[in-house]
């Protein structure tokens, strides 16, 4: 039975078909610091140190295994379920590379006890947000059976629709670390659960099915089984006592032999079809009210038609029976008075309504949600009590069991919510984000393609491009936490290196679909569309251009020399990471702090000081230096710019006028992205349309200018002739 349910769990492994196309884009990938390859094994904690963290009133048992999992003892020593780690069960790798290990108790009912982190590499946690958030992720699992589907996010859509998942909170700004350490935990506990627990979780209980109906009556409950009846005679009551200090205690057991001594009816009430067959309207009707406000409870009519009685004199109504239990799958289940005036329908056997006049008749409730199945067979207890002596006699039992199975036909099994693949629930988490952010990128893709010359040419075009960068900023940077990295880059490249598994790069479709637009972006254009656009962090740094040039301040451009050589200093940044990845693993995360991304948007400033300092500095050296960090020093630029190669297209419009002699697009061109003789150099063109503004501006580009004059520019001289200063420029 379990093994059904668990095969109902996906492995956290995401489609392998989906994976590998990724990967084979290269850069398909998620935002912060990936997998590097297939995660190393976790050492299993030696005894001495795994006891320490095992709270009392547990302790630690027996090994049974060589993987680190451990017996729980109880504070009796007997055994009350597992302790084991999930690294060593379960070594997915983090998005550094090192898997998420934490300390997992299950009891013997495969419920978790306790979820603990004990070590972890993830960068947005070690050197970004603190430990403190994700130590609180894990606390949510205590209490939750690994039965239950568990999910990372929020509720979307119909709360009721989906009210049998359970939703744990994840970490702001770091969804994909909790996502992997989910799927860690859960494949442990699976793990163990399917070598250690078979058949203790159990699927979720059967209801009563409204829409079924079909005409029954008290025969037609008898006839098939539905009412069930269990009839002990007085003889079996006397053989069960016999020989025990009470064989003599029950005269009327006897004198009577053949009579009964319990006469035990059992009726579920909960299908409609066989509560309005067995009861009369009113009861019926109270009924019906009941589990209007009790919809979880399952009503079990029991009537005694013999001596037994039910209960004992000091019953108290809407309490648990004091001669009456039950059982399912050797497990108990509660019951309870529903406190349910109780008359049978018309037809009822005479005996039953005989009983019921007496008050040998109770409507006694189970709760579906503790574990009781009513379309499964269940056991009735009944004790039968006997005393001996007069003055504080010595009291003796037995108990009766009663077999009951109704039809399965009367009930309906909610299916199981089946727990989405982690793309697919990162996908469902995220529907109204990655809705905009597709929407948002379509209109940009538009603006810059067909409509490029429109949009470069409008009056307010610097208003509008500002606007879509703190779009970029506030909406893919902060909220949709969309800033590619370096680093993403450089775990790919490692993991297919080295064969790694790809699966982690479904875990954040949101930064997914930022990669999707970059690629796509060097087709198109080459780097510029990520560059010029979708970076969040190069937005900040126009930002801090503009907010210089409105202070006056003075502005720092290197000569064209200078300019050429600093551009390269990227390109050795890259060069130097990529060496770091496989010289120095342990150290890429350091030096891949290079890039001041994770502090400035990922955290949005809330880191130590000193990463604060170093992304205040490239945005205030911006302030002077127009995009300094995006022109001489990204090391993700430069990968970008060697993306850019696929461009298929030269999409800039020149005239034979550009370069030669006109040099007005060199000269405005901030980035320094336009030769001398006129040609665009893509690998630094960062797509912000100034010099297509100038090309079609008939008020403004040289060319078109001296046409409406009559006039035309004057050939360019041979090189021969031109003056050296001119040259050097």
């Amino acid at each position: 039975m379990l093994a059904r349910l668990l095969r109902r769990i996906p492995r956290p492994r995401a489609p392998r078909r989906l994976a590998a196309s990724l990967a084979g884009a290269l850069l398909l990938c998620a935002p912060h610091a990936p997998p590097l390859a297939a995660a190393p094994a976790v050492a299993p904690l030696a005894q001495p140190a795994l006891a320490d963290l095992v709270p009392p009133p547990y302790a630690l048992g027996a090994p049974v295994d060589d993987r680190g999992v451990w017996t729980l003892l109880n504070s009796g020593g007997a055994p009350a379920g597992y302790v084991f780690q999930t690294g060593p069960l379960a070594p997915l790798p983090g998005f550094s590379g090192a898997p998420i290990d934490a300390l997992v108790m299950l009891d013997d009912q495969a419920r978790f006890i306790d979820v603990r982190l004990l070590s972890h590499n993830e960068p947005i946690f070690v050197s970004g947000l603190g430990e403190a958030p994700f130590h609180a992720f894990f606390e949510q699992y205590r209490g939750h059976s690994i039965a239950s589907p568990m999910v990372v996010g929020t509720p979307y859509g119909q709360a009721g629709e989906a009210s049998a998942l359970v939703y744990l909170d994840g970490v702001t700004k770091a969804t994909a670390s909790v996502r992997i350490a989910h799927e860690s935990i859960l494949a442990a506990a699976l793990e163990v659960a399917r070598d250690r627990m078979r058949g203790v979780v159990r699927p979720p209980a059967a209801q009563p099915d409204p829409a079924h109906d079909e005409p029954l009556d008290w025969a037609a409950l008898q006839a098939q089984g539905i009412a069930a009846r269990h009839v002990v005679s007085n003889a079996r009551m006397q053989a069960l006592f016999a020989g025990s200090l009470w064989e003599d205690d029950d005269p009327e057991a006897a004198d009577a032999p053949e009579a009964p001594y319990l006469d035990l009816w059992v009726v579920d009430l909960g299908p409609p079809a066989i509560a309005r067959a067995a009861l009369a309207p009113g009861t019926l009707a109270e009924l019906r009210d009941f589990l209007a406000i009790s919809p979880h409870d399952e009503p079990i009519l029991v009537v005694e038609a013999a001596r037994h009685g039910l209960v004992s004199d000091g019953f108290v109504r809407n309490t648990a029976p004091d001669r009456v239990s039950a059982a399912q799958d050797d497990l108990p289940v509660a019951l309870r008075d529903a406190d349910l005036f109780v008359e049978l329908a018309p037809d009822a056997p005479a005996a039953l309504v005989e009983a019921v006049d007496r008050g040998a008749a109770l409507i006694l409730r189970a709760d579906r949600r503790l574990g009781f199945d009513p379309s499964r067979p269940w056991t009735l207890s009944i004790l039968a009590p006997r005393e001996h002596g007069v003055f504080q006699p010595q009291v003796g039992t037995r108990t009766l069991d009663a077999e009951i199975a109704t039809p399965e036909r009367f009930f309906q099994r909610p299916e199981t919510p089946a727990p989405l693949s982690p793309f697919a629930e990162a996908l469902r988490g995220r529907a109204l984000d990655l809705s905009a952010l597709g929407l948002g990128l379509a209109g940009l893709a538009a603006a810059l393609g067909p409509g490029m010359n429109r949009l470069a040419g409008l009056r307010a075009f610097t208003p509008v491009r500002l606007g879509v960068l703190a779009a970029m900023t506030v909406f893919v940077g902060w909220w949709g936490q969309g800033q590619l990295s370096i680093v993403t880059v450089l775990g790919v490249i490692r993991a297919g290196v080295e064969g790694g598994s790809f699966d982690f790069l479904l875990y954040d479709p949101f930064s997914l679909l930022v990669w999707g637009a970059a690629i796509l972006g060097f087709v198109a254009w080459g780097r510029g569309f990520f560059c010029g656009w979708l970076c969040p962090f190069g937005a900040l740094q126009e930002f801090a251009h503009h907010l210089g040039r409105a202070l006056r301040l003075p502005r720092i451009e290197p000569a064209p020399r200078w300019d050429r050589r600093l551009k390269r200093v990227k390109n050795v940044l890259l060069a130097a990471l990529v060496a770091t990845l496989f010289l120095a693993p342990d150290r890429i995360e350091i030096a891949a702090e290079i890039e001041p991304f994770k502090t400035a948007i990922t955290t949005g400033f809330d880191r130590e000081w000193l990463y604060v300092a170093y992304a205040v500095a490239w945005l205030g050296l911006g302030l002077v230096l127009f995009k300094g960090f995006c022109r001489y020093v990204c090391p993700l630029g430069a990968f970008m710019a060697i993306g850019g190669a696929l461009r298929g297209r030269d999409w800039i419009a020149r005239r034979a006028e550009c370069g030669a002699p006109c040099q007005l697009c060199r000269v405005k061109c901030a980035y320094g992205a336009i030769e001398p003789s006129g040609r665009i150099d893509y690998a630094e063109c960062f797509q912000c349309l100034d010099c297509v503004s100038l090309h079609d501006d008939p008020a403004r580009c040289v060319p078109l200018v001296l046409a409406a004059r009559g006039r035309a520019l004057p050939a360019r001289r041979p090189a021969a002739t031109r003056p050296a200063a001119e040259l050097s420029t």
